[in-house]
């Protein structure tokens, strides 16, 4: 997928959302906040964690109630999301919309001082793996949410948007200047977009150049980094070298081409996962995610867009109870691990760089492992590794992920423990047909410090849950 093939940047439509973003500059960064998680840290944790590292923004995908109490008067702007399967619902009746934005929205402003200043109504609800089913009542849902804010006095201080996957439009020439809204919705969108400029809100596009590079094997990976030697990609007067950039101003020409030149644009999401495919490592996740911080910092702009926009980075923390039907990598966007713990630095400028979350207590060093008495050749071993993986989070050490190479008898040990860690060590988390043992002797092999960037995604990250939580251990070889 590139522009070498007219499709580059293009094919992105099988992302399902979830997570960060920064705003322009050093005076903040800021984060969806992902909360897919069996054991999510507690809001305040998060929130301080937030602050910490500098993040003035944020992005819910739905109201919880939890995160948007421990946000209140901590004067952290938010972005308030409504998932897709509320459109139908919002945009039949008006009086829907109304009672969704006096809980969510009203009620937290009012009585909570949440900084509330967006809703995200829907989350890329044209993706065309979704078939058009949520199109007809995209744009109905999103009239009267504005609708409702207005009516509760909020029309000024709050805007209605909707996050939209960068496969909403597309180049016929396979270059930036080419780019029109697809054929099949340009109805909707021009609807939508004419909608959005009347009440001064902001178009927001998600775009993921890791989507581009991990479908397509002849996409120039070089490409997908701020600082690659790819081949540039000249345009007229304009030269590209990242697909960020490229995608972006794709999307600028769409709307110079139907007339809306100057409508301010959100990048609503935007990053790198580090596990779950070949090219979701944390190699490739630092360079591009630091790469991406110093854009922001620089207020670098794109070729076409001189002014940077808002980007919304994703994700602050990786969620172990998402779908992965995109892939197995969807549970390891954070720049964060499960517990908060950091997965690689990452510079922040003015001589700041990411910090861990404070206040994360675990549960005892009790580990499950496979019994050095058992075999695999047990009757019992694949049921038994199938049952630990169907409830707890063996993407790790799925083909092609961080901890792919395992010998059988440790692919079980971290499938057993994953189980046994994700049930909270219960006594009987541990039972696998007498193939398991807990132990209280670390089984993790020792890191390599010369590698310890490279080589965490190895790391089993378990989850949090206050007030005890589950801890951290390596299971993998180091390569």
């Amino acid at each position: 997928m590139g522009l070498y093939n007219n499709t580059m940047f293009l094919a992105v439509w099988f992302c399902i959302v979830s997570q960060c973003f920064l705003a322009k500059g050093v005076f903040g960064f800021a984060c969806n906040w992902g909360t897919r998680s069996t054991h999510p840290l507690p809001p305040k944790i998060v929130v301080q964690l937030l602050k910490d590292n500098g993040f003035d923004k944020v992005k819910l995908f739905e109201a919880d109630p939890a995160a948007l109490r421990a946000l209140g008067r901590s004067s952290i702007e938010v972005m308030v999301g409504i998932p897709n399967d509320l459109l139908a619902s919002l945009a039949s009746n008006v009086n829907n919309a109304e009672a969704w934005v006096s809980q969510n929205v009203s009620t937290f402003i009012s009585k909570n001082g949440v900084n509330i200043r967006y809703v995200a109504v829907g989350n890329e609800p044209f993706l065309k793996s979704y078939n058009g089913m949520f199109v007809q009542s995209t744009f109905p849902a999103l009239k009267n949410i504005q609708a409702a804010l207005i009516k509760a006095g909020l029309g000024r201080q709050v805007k209605a948007t909707v996050p939209l996957n960068a496969d909403v439009y597309q180049s016929g020439s396979g270059l930036p200047s080419g780019g029109d809204f697809r054929p099949d919705i340009h109805n909707q969108m021009m609807a939508i977009i004419k909608f959005l400029n009347q009440n001064g809100a902001p178009l927001a596009i998600n775009i993921y150049p890791f989507l581009s590079l991990d479908a397509d094997p002849n996409f120039p990976k070089e490409f997908a980094f701020f600082n690659g030697s790819a081949q540039p990609v000249v345009d007229g007067s304009k030269t590209y070298t990242n697909v960020l950039d490229a995608n972006f101003d794709t999307l600028v020409s769409a709307l110079e081409k139907n007339g809306f030149g100057s409508m301010p644009i959100i990048i609503g999401e935007v990053g790198w996962p580090t596990d779950g495919s070949s090219n979701a490592n944390v190699k490739n996740a630092q360079r591009f995610n630091q790469g991406l911080f110093d854009r922001i910092v620089k207020k670098q702009g794109s070729p076409k867009r001189s002014t940077p926009p808002d980007i919304y980075v994703f994700g602050l923390l990786d969620e172990d109870a998402k779908s992965t039907d995109p892939g197995n990598f969807e549970r390891h966007w954070g720049i964060f691990n499960y517990d908060g713990s950091l997965k690689y630095p990452l510079n922040l400028g003015g001589g700041k760089s990411l910090v861990p979350a404070k206040g994360v207590k675990y549960l005892p060093k009790h580990w499950c492992v496979m019994s050095p008495q058992a075999s695999t050749s047990d009757p019992n071993f694949a049921q038994s590794m199938s049952n630990a993986c169907t409830y707890a989070d063996c993407t790790s050490i799925s083909p092609g992920s961080s901890c792919g190479n395992l010998d059988p008898k440790m692919n079980a040990s971290y499938a057993f423990n994953m189980y046994y860690q994700t049930m909270d060590q219960r006594k009987d988390a541990c039972n696998f047909n007498n193939l398991s043992m807990v132990t209280k002797i670390d089984p993790s092999p020792p890191q390599d410090p010369s590698r310890r960037f490279v080589a965490s995604n190895c790391l089993v990250i378990l989850f949090p849950l206050f007030p005890v939580h589950s801890i951290s251990y390596d299971l993998c070889q180091f390569q």
